[in-house]
């Protein structure tokens, strides 16, 4: 299923990725793309609020990637620093795509076809000042 929505503000943006993080089941996997600024971050912050997670989520660009507790451990993932898909193969990012927890990629774009086919993809672009437009593609589709 794809789905299209518009939010008209960080708040907007924030609650709607927390519904989706109340409603994540462990194994989902959750893959960001958009230019900087477009909000993945807030939907990063979004759903591991949804998923009973309290600490300050920030993007970890020099970690790549952070875990947090919650309901289910969050794996969050920022891709922005890989160059090259070798860069993934030292990593072993995917390990982690099909674990227990659940996982937010932001910069998905960047591990090319090292993304599975079924999770969850929002793509994210401006829409106005404050508005963003958020396609989501389910798995499935």
């Amino acid at each position: 299923m794809k789905k299209e929505i518009i939010t008209r503000s960080e708040q907007e943006t924030f609650n709607w990725a927390f519904d989706l993080g109340a409603s994540a089941e462990q194994g989902s996997v959750f893959a960001l793309s958009g230019d900087l600024g477009t909000g993945k971050t807030i939907i990063a912050k979004g759903i591991a609020k949804g998923l009973g997670i309290d600490d300050e989520i920030t993007s970890p660009t020099f970690l790549m990637m952070e875990i947090y507790e919650g309901r289910f451990q969050l794996y969050h993932f920022d891709l922005y620093r890989i160059d090259n898909l070798e860069e993934l193969d030292e990593l072993n990012f995917e390990e982690y795509w099909f674990g227990d927890g659940v996982s937010v990629i932001e910069w998905a774009e960047k591990a090319g076809s090292r993304i599975p086919d079924n999770i969850t993809k929002i793509a994210l672009e401006w829409a106005g000042d404050t508005e963003r437009r958020i396609r989501i593609e389910y798995p499935g589709n």
